[in-house]
């Protein structure tokens, strides 16, 4: 037998250490969040992202009462698709609220959101930055597939 380690490396910042690029894709999530539709969950997340021809994009959670919603995360990633296929996304950022505030801690996408954002990052020529933003700290990975090291890579 054998041991394998993985890890992931993570980047933390204070809002205020964030680039102007980063602080704009943070504070659209953050404002996102007040559009999500979560009476289920009551938590409401928002995601902004910027495409390499420089068009941003939002996306919010939207729930349903047969438990059918999407996250935040893939909303706004498929908005950008369908507008403009082939685009390469360049940076994403996530947040998450609840009763109105910012949650304190980062927040990472679910699986699937994780997943799914990998399948427009392996048809990038280049990974797809991660802001996942708390209250405070905001946590910048290199690539979604850093959250996810043993994901589906072959199609």
């Amino acid at each position: 037998m054998t041991e394998k380690n993985i890890t992931t490396k993570i980047q933390v910042f204070a809002y205020t250490e964030l680039t102007e690029e980063d602080k704009k894709l943070v504070d659209m999530a953050r404002e996102a969040t007040r559009a999500s539709y979560a009476p289920y969950s009551n938590y409401h997340v928002g995601a902004a992202l910027v495409l390499d021809n420089g068009e941003y994009f939002i996306g919010t959670n939207q729930e349903n009462a047969a438990f059918a919603g999407i996250c935040g995360e893939r909303s706004a990633i498929y908005a950008a698709g369908a507008r403009f296929p082939g685009v390469p996304v360049r940076k994403l950022a996530i947040t998450a609220a609840q009763h109105g505030e910012i949650v304190a801690e980062p927040v990472a996408p679910c699986g699937v959101c994780r997943q799914a954002i990998l399948e427009f990052e392996k048809n990038a020529p280049h990974p797809i930055e991660i802001l996942l933003a708390g209250r405070d700290q905001v946590y910048r990975l290199e690539s979604i597939a850093s959250t996810l090291p043993l994901c589906f890579k072959e199609f």
